[in-house]
């Protein structure tokens, strides 16, 4: 099976999600360089450091976002829509019972 041109049209969320992960990775690099500059005042180390951090930080947000995958009444929650109740309503769930 192909898909044909058009047929699969990505949301502006999932085309943005790879940067949200860099992103992360880059504050994380960055707070973890200056910790390291600050206290060893070596300028090579904290870079080494920064380094490893944003690759450590990089595949361990990717490993978990590829561990989770939302069932359709979670993927509806996000966007926000109520799931179909295909079973009949659901009884209230109360705390403790």
């Amino acid at each position: 099976m192909t898909n044909t041109p058009g047929e699969y049209k990505p949301s502006r969320r999932d085309m943005l999600r790879p940067i949200e992960y860099v992103g992360g990775a880059a504050i994380a690099a960055v707070f973890t360089g200056v910790v390291v500059l600050v206290t060893a005042r070596d300028l090579t180390l904290a870079l080494i450091v920064a380094g490893i951090a944003f690759i450590a930080v990089l595949m361990t947000l990717a490993l978990l976002s590829m561990a989770i995958k939302p069932n359709a009444e979670e993927a509806a929650e996000i966007e926000g829509e109520t799931p179909d109740d295909s079973e009949g309503p659901a009884a209230p769930q109360t705390p403790g019972h």
